[in-house]
């Protein structure tokens, strides 16, 4: 039973994701940041439906701790999927914003891919086979209004995925991104009105979680083998 690392996996896209990955036959490993109790839950609503998970907590934007609690698990059984998904806002104008607003959020979304994915390589190479799949958004192709942070972040994956794509593809490796536009969920709520979205998407709606998580799951499978270095948008025509 191959092994799927999903970080931030207790958030709207991050659990639709874990419950596929489950129902594809994978062990996942359902990481929470702050709340390990939300990840436990995602993690027991998998083997209450007769799948295999465990729940993790660390911090991604620290490398030791994030080294302390991959190294052992990819020792036991090397994680052969990973699914960077963790991320966060702090939006502000670019004029207004204060260093730690930049800082933090990139810390996350880009600091926290080396500080996860790094640790779990070398193990992954050695099976000749694996997926690594870092979510970003429509912001990081577009830009947004108050989220340069966010976009920055989100756009340095880019560059990084399709470096690692080149350096592992010929280990049986694939990397690639997954760009969601407007996904309903805690993250969007309250800052769309359906009006605004039937301007913004060409599809008139938002997505669904389970949305992204079927794209997530085609690109983690061996269908997709030769699906490598790309960044896949799932916005409903937005660019």
């Amino acid at each position: 039973m191959k092994r799927a690392l999903v970080t931030g996996g207790s958030g709207d896209i991050g659990r639709a994701i874990c419950l596929r990955l489950a129902a594809d036959g994978y062990e996942v490993l359902v990481h929470g940041a702050s709340r390990p109790e939300r990840a436990e839950e995602v993690a027991e609503a998998i083997r209450a439906a007769g799948g295999h998970a465990r729940s993790l907590c660390f911090d991604v934007t620290d490398e030791q701790a994030a080294r302390a609690a991959l190294e052992p698990l990819a020792a036991e059984q090397p994680v052969q999927v990973v699914i960077h998904n963790a991320g966060i806002h702090d939006d502000a104008p670019l004029a207004g914003m204060n260093g730690h607003q930049w800082q933090r959020v990139i810390d996350v979304s880009l600091n926290g891919f080396h500080h996860v994915v790094q640790p779990l390589l070398l193990p992954m190479m050695s099976t000749r086979w694996g997926r690594v799949i870092a979510m970003s958004s429509v912001a990081a192709i577009l830009g947004n209004r108050g989220q340069a942070n966010y976009a920055a972040a989100k756009a340095g994956l880019h560059g990084a995925v399709r470096s690692l794509a080149r350096e592992l593809a010929s280990r049986g490796i694939t990397a690639n991104v997954v760009a969601p536009g407007i996904i309903e969920g805690s993250m969007t709520e309250g800052l769309f009105d359906r009006e605004q979205i039937r301007q913004m998407v060409p599809a008139a709606r938002a997505g669904q979680p389970e949305e992204v998580a079927e794209l997530v799951a085609f690109l983690a499978s061996e269908r997709a083998g030769y699906i490598n270095g790309q960044v896949i948008g799932i916005n409903g025509g937005m660019a």
